[in-house]
């Protein structure tokens, strides 16, 4: 079976399978329950977090942050970068939410170091999170994987209209874009005014979709990482 179809069939297991709750994972913020998805003899595990689980937020009063989440993971997945692991939106025990693979990491590494290094998928993250203005990148967030690669997780408090890049992830602030980085923006770009824009638009404000292409717009006009906003914390709280 080639890679499509695999990741096909990850995405119709977690979006069709039989959703069960094994547990909850008490340090979020948010309910996050830990299930596996159950689909003609093949289980995965994965992560659910029902919408009516979450909390309201002042500054986040549009849509739901299920939505957000899936948002972010459409723009990784269109990036071709894979930041995000699989997820859905899906109806499931305690309603609509969403639900994303869960994905094994090596626990030998140390979050604090990683979170400082240059390593290459960490630098993609860097520019993948301005791009969806993401307000909460914690070391926690980060999931280094056995295969040496790295994902990040928790996308809930991405997209807002205004500007609350926060994120651990500043070792690169000001230096130029890769060129590899400079090739997938002008595609996010393109992406955004067709079919990314339209599914984006499911799940976000049409202020903040054009938000988004305005932050694609800006990253390929200066070609460089952002810097650190002056006017709100740089870093999230807490950092890990």
């Amino acid at each position: 079976m080639d890679e499509t179809a695999e990741f096909q069939d990850v995405l119709r297991l977690l979006g069709q399978g039989e959703l069960s709750v094994e547990g909850r994972l008490v340090d979020a913020s948010n309910a996050t329950l830990y299930c596996t998805s159950t689909l003609d003899g093949v289980t995965a595990t994965c992560v659910y977090k029902p919408v009516r689980g979450e909390r309201p937020l002042w500054d986040f009063p549009d849509g739901t942050l299920a939505g957000r989440e899936i948002s972010a993971y459409l723009v990784s997945e269109a990036s071709g970068w894979e930041v995000v692991p699989p997820t859905v939106l899906r109806d499931g025990p305690f309603g609509p939410g969403m639900c994303q693979l869960w994905v094994e990491t090596d626990d030998t590494v140390d979050l604090g170091q990683l979170a400082r290094s240059e390593h290459p998928d960490l630098r993609r993250m860097a520019v993948f999170d301005a791009v969806v203005n993401n307000a909460d990148r914690k070391g926690g967030h980060l999931l280094p994987r056995p295969d040496g690669r790295v994902q990040g997780i928790d996308h809930g408090i991405c997209f807002s209209a205004e500007d609350k890049l926060r994120t651990l992830l500043w070792q690169w602030r000001s230096d130029p874009l890769t060129e590899e980085a400079v090739f997938v923006l002008g595609l996010l770009r393109a992406d955004l005014e067709g079919p990314l824009g339209e599914a984006l638009s499911e799940h976000l404000t049409t202020t903040e979709v054009r938000r988004t292409v305005e932050r694609v717009d800006h990253l390929l006009n200066t070609r460089r990482h952002p810097e650190p906003s002056p006017d709100w914390p740089a870093i999230p709280w807490p950092p890990f």
